[in-house]
């Protein structure tokens, strides 16, 4: 499906103004933010993307309305491992509670250009070389078989090459400055150690992308489905991290859910040639595996699945 250029700069000129809402109103004093305004303030983004959703099956109809709904629900559900890896970050980094909500929005500002570049890439590459969805299909099989059997995601800021060349290359100061990516020492201004953070954010989220863009496009090839869902999911991860982070660690089951809908799209990919699986069977079953492993973590306790392995 092609889409006009007025509704591309009419959709980006819309978050763009969701996302000055967010900085300049809503988030414009950095404070810690609690579990009930996170889970108000993700409830918010929820509905916003639905109301969307909404407007894609007015606009194009049933069918990319379920491509966007089964999109959205994919990188939202893969984003729960990027929770976990900020989480681990922010610990490791010291950055204090109240300033990692700019962390994370300046990072999904860049995170979104990143994305949208890999869909743009994605999009021409499946369009002029048909063979590659099976390259990505072969891919997400093995990434689902991989993340169902790694036994925790392990974070080593220190090894990372990234972090070590920030700190080489660029003016940095010893200490935060509040908030601030910039500082003034000695009237020089100067990067601030939250600048490295930012630049971490960023390379951890596009490594996550390499597995959730793929993922998308085993759900349709519309590179408008595809960027749209994963710009709704993106912009409700801030809310979900501060909403979640603090019992991730209770959902211990998820961790083999997500596996399996990776392996599951990626094999829709794989049999698209000789067996198409539509779109409300695929949306029930993204959805049905992702309940199931939330229930089965709160039905079987944590001791019970440490003991088995």
């Amino acid at each position: 499906m092609t889409h006009s250029l007025s509704l591309w700069v009419g959709f980006n000129f819309l978050i763009l103004i969701l996302i000055a809402i967010d900085l300049g109103v809503l988030h414009k004093k950095s404070h810690v933010i609690s579990v009930k305004e996170a889970l108000i303030w993700s409830a918010g983004w929820i509905f916003i993307s639905l109301t969307f959703n909404v407007g894609i099956y007015f606009w194009f109809g049933y069918e990319s309305a379920l491509q966007f709904l089964t999109g959205y629900l994919i990188e939202k559900s893969l984003s729960v491992d990027n929770i976990f890896v900020f989480a681990i970050l922010f610990s490791y980094f010291k950055v204090k509670p109240e300033y990692q909500h700019k962390v994370l929005m300046w990072g999904i500002i860049g995170a979104l250009i990143m994305r949208g570049a890999l869909i743009a890439v994605g999009t021409a590459l499946i369009s002029n070389f048909h063979w590659v969805i099976f390259i990505l299909g072969a891919f997400l099989v093995y990434t689902g078989i991989k993340m169902a059997f790694q036994k925790e995601i392990s974070v080593h800021p220190e090894r990372n090459p990234v972090v070590n060349l920030a700190k080489r290359f660029i003016p940095m100061s010893k200490d935060y400055d509040g908030d601030k990516f910039v500082t003034v020492i000695d009237g020089k201004r100067i990067f601030t150690p939250l600048i490295v953070v930012l630049i971490v954010v960023e390379v951890t989220d596009l490594m996550f992308a390499l597995d959730s863009i793929p993922a998308i496009f085993a759900i349709t090839t519309d590179s408008f489905i595809v960027y749209t869902s994963n710009v709704f999911a993106i912009l409700g991860l801030r809310a979900l991290y501060f909403a979640l982070s603090g019992v991730l660690e209770m959902f211990h089951y998820l961790k083999y859910g997500l596996g399996l809908v990776l392996s599951f799209v990626g094999t829709k990919m794989l049999i698209s040639e000789f067996y198409i699986i539509s779109i409300p069977v695929a949306l029930g079953t993204v959805a049905a595996i992702l309940i199931l492993s939330v229930i089965a973590s709160i039905m079987i306790p944590a001791k019970s699945v440490t003991s088995e392995g």
